[in-house]
């Protein structure tokens, strides 16, 4: 839940501050912050990190 509100603000503050700075950039940040997320909780799986990542786009549906 934690990540969720942290995620949450960053958007929000990210909007504000890109609205009303007037700096588009600012509009990348949340989905910077979910790339970070998830590449941490990639790494944090105890198998090597490609072999994860393999794994998970093997992964067929």
């Amino acid at each position: 839940m934690l990540w969720v509100i942290l995620i949450s603000a960053i958007t929000i503050l990210s909007v504000y501050f890109g609205l009303n700075k007037k700096r588009p950039i600012l509009f990348t940040l949340p989905f910077a912050a979910i790339f970070l997320f998830l590449l941490v909780k990639i790494m944090l799986v105890p198998i090597p990190f490609w072999d994860t990542v393999r794994f998970i786009f093997d992964l067929r549906g």
